[in-house]
């Protein structure tokens, strides 16, 4: 395996020249830069990651624990935080929590010895339900970074990337009130338990109460049909105008199940759900969506949390990524 200072002996300049060139240090010329690169290419040069790591005591890893990669939200942040990674020359780990709490602590031990600089999280569903956040608390304790993102524990002080969650279905009910008319709009919910269907519930009561009008929740437990539940619900309550959707498929279901009741989408019922740049692909009418911006979460994430380990004093941050109502078939 080439060397660097195989590098610099056969380019008659010194090793620290070598390595500077190589980090893009702005104390080398361009020429010697080129120099540099090419002949690393051509020798097949890889840095020495284990020589870095003792001389730094960085790993230059982040570890990455998610509920979930079904949910198309989460592997898209995913994709963000990789590629943020790459560009800032960062490696990560990825651990799944299933939505356990078991699985999530495990994860946090697991990689908590030395082999990351940090992590990013969004918490375990499981976690939030029985408020527990020790193990979080845990690793903070022991001075390593972490970043919370979409689903966080105010409680807890660090980091954190989230969606405008209360704003963003505010607005889309009160489009679905001013614009559209609707009197009757029920919020389909299967994530009410989640920091964030509590928040986005907020926003469509709110919203609901500022125009004089009840809300009209149906909450749906994980273990239920939700197919069944939805056409059950539908046909029993026709006053129903529009439906809000406050997870990634309940919407499209809503859709499908509206239709199969002879309504038409969107005369006789509107429907706004969350989801993402292809969300609107997958139903007939083309679902209107509150879009996410799921990969700019995770590129945001592991920008600010990068920043929080190089940083001597890093004043914690929480930044809002704004979401977007994006209209269309399935709303006038």
């Amino acid at each position: 395996m080439t060397t660097l200072k195989e590098l610099a002996a056969l380019l008659n300049i010194s090793v620290s020249t070598v390595s500077k060139a190589l980090n893009n240090s702005h104390e080398i010329s361009e020429n010697t830069r080129l120099r540099v690169k090419e002949l690393a290419v051509k020798l097949n040069y890889k840095p020495n990651r284990i020589a870095q790591q003792l001389k730094t005591s960085k790993t230059k890893t982040i570890g990455v624990i998610l509920p979930t990669v079904t949910n198309p939200f989460f592997a898209e942040v995913l994709h963000g935080i990789e590629m943020a990674a790459t560009n800032n020359d960062y490696d990560i780990i990825v651990c799944l929590s299933n939505e356990t709490l078991y699985k999530e602590e495990r994860s946090l031990e697991l990689l908590s010895n030395g082999s990351v600089d940090g992590f990013i999280i969004a918490v375990a569903r499981e976690s939030q339900i029985k408020r527990e956040t020790h193990h979080i608390e845990s690793i903070l304790d022991s001075k390593i970074p972490v970043l919370m993102f979409d689903r966080v524990v105010n409680e807890i002080e660090c980091d954190k990337v989230i969606v405008d969650d209360f704003k963003s279905v505010y607005e889309a009910t009160a489009y679905l009130i001013e614009k559209e008319h609707r009197k009757n709009i029920l919020l389909v919910s299967n994530i009410e338990e989640l920091s964030v269907g509590k928040l986005r519930t907020k926003g469509y009561t709110k919203a609901l109460q500022d125009n004089n009008l009840k809300p009209n929740i149906l909450k749906l437990d994980n273990a239920v049909d939700v197919e069944e539940s939805i056409y059950n619900y539908l046909s029993k309550n026709s006053k129903i105008d529009a439906v809000i959707s406050i997870d990634h498929i309940t919407g499209i279901v809503a859709i499908n199940m509206a239709k199969k009741l002879g309504k038409r989408i969107p005369k006789d019922m509107s429907v706004i759900g969350f989801g993402y740049e292809h969300t609107q692909l997958l139903s007939s009418p083309k679902i209107s969506i509150i879009h996410q911006k799921a990969h700019k979460i995770g590129e945001m994430s592991m920008k600010l949390l990068i920043d929080n380990i190089g940083a001597q004093n890093h004043k914690l941050q929480t930044i809002v990524v704004p979401s977007e109502l994006n209209l269309s078939e399935s709303s006038l």
